[in-house]
């Protein structure tokens, strides 16, 4: 069986990394065109990176938590093709012991040079001074996906789903493109499809089964009806 799994915000809200709609959170002090945008960081490059070094040390902070957990334990035990698709920039996933995810809207660990492309280990601290050890130009910037930019490895993520006999939501509201359409695309192939979440997101019509809760409860149980071969009614 071939597994597809697509995490949000909401998957690392519980280890506290707070989401775009959490009322004074990180993302509520800023605005979001000035430092989730190229425009934004041209404009002011030196808000841009005091920002994302706070997202960094905060990230950094956190833990993985047990939905994290679950799922890394079910690559572990799962004998066919398993793929975590992330729309999240935090490293959650790989430190719970996952190997196989890609991450979509890029790694907030590292920096990229603007200039050459090359990426790197973030420091702790980046500054608009910093300069890209390849080509040695000041011009680094946070290794992640801005708004208006495209998303990464999106031709991978599709080909997978495609072949997904089982295709999993957890954590996201999917209300952004191309991650909205991921659900419906599944359902097009033939996968099975559920989504867990805190409430229905904008695609939960699409879902066969849709748990609601907080994801370090209905993850885990959740992978373990699955290791189990019991799959779960709906809020069971």
């Amino acid at each position: 069986m071939n597994i597809v799994i697509l995490t949000g915000a909401g998957i690392s809200a519980e280890s506290g990394l707070g989401t775009f709609r959490d009322e004074g959170g990180l993302w509520s002090q800023y605005d979001l065109e000035e430092v989730a945008t190229p425009e934004g960081f041209s404009r002011n490059p030196g808000l841009v990176h005091e920002f994302y070094n706070l997202r960094r040390a905060n990230c950094r902070s956190a833990q993985p938590n047990a939905a994290h957990f679950a799922l890394a334990e079910l690559e572990a035990k799962h004998d066919g093709n398993f793929l975590i698709v992330t729309q999240n920039v935090d490293d959650l996933h790989q430190r719970a012991g996952s190997r196989n995810v890609l991450q979509m809207h890029g790694e907030l660990d590292k920096a990229r040079c603007i200039y050459c492309s090359s990426n790197w280990a973030a420091p702790d601290v980046m500054t608009s001074q910093g300069r890209c050890p390849k080509c040695w130009s000041r011009g680094c910037r946070p290794d992640v996906v801005w708004f208006g930019e495209q998303v990464r490895f999106l031709s991978e993520i599709e080909a997978a789903i495609r072949k997904a006999d089982l295709f999993a939501m957890i954590g996201t509201s999917a209300q952004v493109s191309p991650a909205s359409e991921f659900m419906q695309l599944a359902r097009d192939h033939g996968a099975d499809t559920v989504e867990m979440n805190l409430e229905p997101s904008a695609v939960s019509m699409t879902a066969r089964e849709v748990i609601l809760g907080p994801a370090t409860e209905v993850v885990p149980r959740w992978v373990e009806a699955l290791l189990s071969g019991h799959r779960a009614s709906p809020n069971e």
